[in-house]
């Protein structure tokens, strides 16, 4: 990610399950939601990862390693694109997932 030659892509799934976090009091951000995700496109020039139906597609034949449906998503995504996904979940591993972190 500190390689600025590298592309970093943010999955709709990942902002959108931040964003239910801070809705249910699991969360708290400071700066406020909308900034914090400026800051990553703008300021960083993270990209937005669309989901595909080729991603929701992987998801038909997944394994249940995991149950949160937007890690699952995240995984077949990654696995879909073959890009390396950054997270200190391990889960991620069972899936074939080249892991980061």
């Amino acid at each position: 990610m500190r390689d600025a030659s590298n592309e970093v892509l943010i999955s709709p799934a990942s902002y959108w399950e931040i964003a239910i976090k801070i809705s249910l009091g699991k969360w708290r951000l400071n700066p406020p939601y909308e900034d914090f995700i400026d800051i990553g496109l703008k300021d960083y020039g993270f990209l937005i990862l669309p989901i595909l139906p080729a991603h929701t597609a992987r998801l038909i034949g997944m394994p249940f390693h995991h149950k949160d449906p937007f890690d699952r998503l995240l995984a077949a995504q990654a696995l879909a694109e073959e890009i390396p996904l950054v997270s200190v979940d391990t889960a991620f591993d069972d899936y074939g997932v080249t892991r980061w972190w």
